[in-house]
């Protein structure tokens, strides 16, 4: 049986259009993309969907993420004009057209990510459309533990000796590898254990032909129409 292989849209269709925004996702959905990755992280106990610490690099104003007052966010500019989203929002707007791949992004996000989905599952959405995933194992865990319908996925640097037994911890379905790290090996001693294998991040074509080749399970890009379209 041939292995599906899921393209995962970073931060939307962030190859064209500003990352993390809502022109970004529906981008990423006229490409095709089933999946949309996204990054929150928590400003006065809410849910921002946003991935740099500092705002910088997207806003032009510097200044921690977390020690901002949400109305202040909120006035914020993305390039082109746009906000900031919510995370609420975002689950509203993509209901019922795209699974969603959730990274938690600094302290408190499993605690807030968790009663927004454990709210949203009651409004609709599938747990099985749903995937969260962090760096931060000690976030991904009190996740798991308020909201363990949901599938988590465990995101790690390199390839650390312990990955496999982290992810079993975590109760985790897949594990998500740096394209620098990751070889055929790697990836079948992870699905060997159980889990599927999805590569960050992943633009170029001769890498995601790599991938596929390899039998990863998919793959986080920029430009999700370079894996949709990608030839098999």
């Amino acid at each position: 049986m041939t292995r599906q292989f899921i393209c995962l849209a970073h931060r939307g269709a962030s190859g064209h259009e500003p990352e993390n925004s809502a022109l970004s996702f529906t981008k990423a959905l006229e490409l095709g993309a089933s999946w949309i990755e996204l990054d929150v992280r928590v400003v006065e106990s809410q849910a921002i969907v946003f991935h740099d610490r500092n705002l910088k690099r997207m806003t032009g104003v510097n200044g921690v993420v977390s020690k901002q007052r949400l109305n202040d966010i909120q006035a914020l500019s993305l390039p082109k004009g746009l906000k900031i989203p919510m995370l609420r929002d975002v689950l509203t707007a993509l209901k019922g057209k795209a699974s969603l791949q959730i990274e938690l992004k600094g302290a408190g996000t499993g605690v807030v990510v968790a009663e927004e989905l454990n709210a949203a599952l009651a409004v609709g959405w599938r747990a099985e459309s749903l995937l969260v995933s962090s760096f931060d194992h000690v976030e991904l865990l009190t996740f798991k533990t308020l909201a363990p319908k949901i599938p988590r996925g465990v995101l790690v640097y390199g390839y650390p000796l312990n990955c496999i037994g982290i992810a079993r911890k975590l109760g985790a379905v897949s594990v998500h590898i740096d394209l620098d790290a990751v070889s055929k090996e790697r990836i079948s001693r992870i699905q060997q254990a159980g889990f599927k294998v999805y590569v960050y991040t992943v633009d170029e074509p001769s890498d995601i032909s790599m991938l596929r080749e390899w039998g990863a399970d998919g793959v986080f890009s920029n430009y999700p129409e370079r894996v949709l379209f990608t030839p098999q």
